[in-house]
């Protein structure tokens, strides 16, 4: 099994190049359910969840082709010869449940196996269900499946979700494009990655409207075409790599990466010290100071993104002063914790919320990986320690980041992956 040891101490200065977003590819992916023609994608990030997306895919007849040999581009497309998504392949990976919508709009049926919970806590599905009932849809669920049928295809009709869920709106939002007539989705999610999923379905000829805003308008239409559509920049591995500029005290430039895109992350850093600018092409990240302790709540974008609320634990546990991490999201966000006190952090967690104390310096521990972000959290926390760190169960990162040991020894990190 793989791991990482990394010896700390080292600022970073040079370049990172972001990928294409892991959160964005796989929607895009499965919006090649939608038509009979090639989808092609075009920077797509070469992770363990995109070769799982590939192989649910494939289960359901699609071919699903490397065009340029090198994973970087890849042609979705073909006939459905299934419409069964199997429990051992959406067990790996919860965005499969994605694919719910898409059949039921293009074959009229689905059987997809119910995704269960996680290490972070349970992602009920319950939205999608009920937003696809309200556009027609029969739904059983019988043996752990959700069986899905629309006899007489789905209509469309008005949808107001209590929350704003990401997965419910991509799901709803795939679906409704092939249903007859006008969906209003209200209180949609308004994640960039959704913004990117229609620009990707409205070049495949949907008919969407209110891209970034919280009501989606999707005026239904009977087939839909082959397509070419870019994969937007992964703002959380941007986010990532500029806590490990900010953590080390380095300089570093990320390109590809976009301000406008982060938000509420580059106003964390900047409130932590952090010097964030955009350039052409590029994000520049910098400290050249302390860092200072900050308060933090997870919210759903245009809020501070959960999926960085691990990374910036890690950083406030060198920060002077006291700071606060309240989740809101996910309810077992902070199994992290106790593998950053091992390596010296000072954090106390009370219920939704953690207390983090900044301490002058970590020390190099044997940790191990809980989830994929809380992957990134302890390499952070490693680059920035005194002695060696040794990071196992790194599998969970390989789920959502690509080459990060060489990104990192790019720019002067001491870090290598070993077998053993």
């Amino acid at each position: 099994m793989d791991r990482f040891i990394i010896r700390g101490g080292r600022p970073l200065h040079g370049e990172i190049v972001i990928g294409g977003a892991k959160n964005a590819g796989l929607k895009l992916m499965v919006a090649g359910l939608l038509t009979s023609e090639r989808l092609v994608l075009s920077n797509v990030p070469r992770i363990a969840d995109i070769a799982t997306m590939r192989d649910l895919l494939c289960q359901h007849g699609i071919a699903v082709e490397d065009v340029r040999g090198d994973g970087s581009t890849l042609a979705v497309g073909g006939e459905i010869t299934s419409t069964e998504a199997p429990y051992d392949i959406v067990s790996k990976m919860r965005a499969s449940i994605l694919v719910l919508g898409p059949l039921l709009a293009r074959c009229r049926e689905a059987r997809v196996s119910l995704p269960g919970g996680c290490a972070i806590g349970t992602r009920p599905v319950d939205m999608h269900l009920k937003g696809l009932e309200t556009l027609g849809a029969e739904i059983r669920l019988e043996n752990g499946y959700i069986n899905a049928r629309a006899p007489d295809g789905l209509k469309g009709e008005r949808i107001v979700l209590p929350f704003a869920s990401v997965g419910a709106t991509e799901n709803l939002l795939m679906a409704a494009c092939l249903a007859k007539g006008r969906t209003e989705i209200i209180n949609a999610a308004r994640e960039p990655e959704i913004g990117d999923l229609v620009e990707c379905l409205n070049r495949m000829g949907a008919r969407i409207s209110g891209i970034g805003t919280g009501t989606l308008i999707i005026d239904g239409v009977e087939a839909m075409h082959g397509a070419e559509h870019a994969i937007m920049p992964d703002r959380i591995e941007c986010g990532t790599y500029a806590c490990a500029a900010a953590i080390t005290g380095g300089d570093v430039r990320l390109i590809g990466g976009r301000v406008d895109h982060l938000g509420a992350v580059v106003r964390a850093l900047e409130e932590a010290g952090v010097e964030v600018a955009q350039e052409e092409g590029a994000m520049r990240v910098r400290r050249t100071g302390a860092l200072r302790g900050i308060d933090i709540m997870t919210e759903p974008y245009p809020g501070f993104p959960t999926d960085m609320q691990a990374q910036f634990m890690a950083l406030l546990s060198v920060a002077e002063g006291a700071s606060m991490i309240t989740e809101t999201i996910f309810e077992n966000r902070f199994m992290h914790v106790p593998e950053l006190v091992r390596m010296g952090a000072r954090i106390n967690v009370h219920g939704s919320s953690a207390i983090i104390r900044g301490v002058h310096a970590l020390s190099g521990a044997p940790v191990m990986a809980t989830d994929l972000r809380a992957s990134f959290s302890l390499i952070l926390a490693g680059l920035a320690a005194r002695g060696e760190t040794i990071l196992s169960r790194v599998y969970h990162l390989d789920r959502g980041y690509e080459a990060v040991e060489r990104k990192l020894a790019a720019c002067g990190a001491d870090i290598r992956r070993v077998n053993d």
